[in-house]
């Protein structure tokens, strides 16, 4: 009996060690996200579905928001808890320049933005 209740309690851990991160599907952009920066912070990617592979290295929570030239948010990621990672899809989006943010407190004022160019 205490054989069985040691090996459940050893399986109820091991179920608790696995983490929330996600594989990085084929043709994604990984994306780095660590306070407060985008790694890379330009990216390009074709028009029409566009999928981001976002990995968090950071301490604090962060997401990706993507804003239009007239300040306009177009899609905005999941929030990503520190050492996550997250698959974002858009599913259609126009060619143009668009500013990537996170939009967490006081982030994109820290530095966390950049450029993405949609061809």
């Amino acid at each position: 009996m205490r054989a069985l209740a040691t090996a459940l309690v050893a399986v109820a851990m091991l179920a608790g060690c696995g983490d929330n991160s996600v594989a990085q599907p084929a043709g994604s952009i990984k994306v780095v996200l660590t306070e407060y920066q985008f790694a890379p912070s330009t990216l390009t990617a074709p028009s029409g579905k566009v999928v981001f592979f976002l990995v968090n290295s950071g301490t604090t929570s962060h997401n990706l928001i993507i804003r239009d030239t007239a300040n306009r948010r177009v899609k905005g990621s999941d929030l990503i808890s520190a050492g996550d990672s997250n698959v974002f899809t858009v599913d259609s989006i126009a060619a143009g320049t668009y500013t990537i943010f996170c939009d967490q407190q006081g982030h994109e004022a820290s530095g966390m933005k950049g450029t993405l160019t949609i061809t």
